[in-house]
């Protein structure tokens, strides 16, 4: 993806179309619609007050994204994330997460740096109190930070997309036993190494923080293991 790709996205998320494709896809993937249900194009016109045009055009991105198959003559139905999606998503965050982690050893700001301390400490107290989610919301924020801190717009768009697509799932292995307490402790782990300003270190930790949550994932039976 280019800089004019991200630069169009960012558009499209203000446009009626973009709207209506960003109301689906999220409503795809934190289950409203499960796998294998049909969309039809004046339900959901009606339910977001569109009429049929922008919602037929947010199907046919969404069928890019493979998150619906358009069959000829029947309809749209909902494909959603695999098992093997998943898998396939989890391995390129890792790299990707640790990339990001290196760049921001370099560029993270003095701002940036405090509210990741705050995180990392509000997460501790909200793990000791079993607040699910605001486990779960400050989770995404850390690691929203730690995209925004690597500096990269395009490094930023791809992650917060890998992010946004396995929501469910995420929210569930925060869920499982012991895994907030243990993710944030990952999570002040990168914090040190990226204060302490070791690049290396940093890439390290937040690469094995995603293999982490993957294998956790598998432990407590959320997604199959490949076979």
């Amino acid at each position: 993806m280019n800089t004019g790709d991200v630069k169009q996205e960012v558009t499209d998320k203000y446009s009626l179309r973009g709207r209506v494709f960003h109301r689906l896809r999220e409503d795809i993937l934190n289950g409203k619609y499960a796998v294998g249900s049909e969309l039809r194009e004046v339900t959901i016109g009606e339910e977001l007050g569109v009429s049929r045009t922008p919602v037929r055009e947010a199907f046919r991105q969404l069928e890019l994204e493979g998150l619906i198959q358009i069959i000829p003559n029947k309809g749209a139905y909902v494909v959603g994330i695999t098992d093997s999606d998943v898998r396939d998503i989890y391995m390129i965050r890792a790299r990707l997460e640790g990339l990001a982690a290196a760049w921001a050893t370099t560029n993270i700001t003095k701002e940036q740096l405090e509210e990741m301390e705050e995180n990392v400490y509000l997460a501790e107290f909200h793990v000791k109190k079993g607040h699910l989610e605001q486990i779960f919301d400050l989770d995404n924020r850390f690691h929203e930070i730690l995209y925004e801190a690597a500096g990269s717009k395009i490094l930023e768009h791809q992650l917060k997309d890998f992010h946004q697509y396995v929501l469910r799932v995420r929210k569930q292995t925060l869920s499982s036993a012991n895994r907030g307490s243990e993710s944030n402790k990952e999570h002040a782990a990168i914090l040190d190494a990226i204060r302490g300003g070791n690049a290396e270190e940093a890439e390290r930790l937040a690469h094995q923080h995603i293999i982490n949550a993957y294998e956790n994932m598998l432990e407590n039976g959320l997604i199959r293991p490949e076979d």
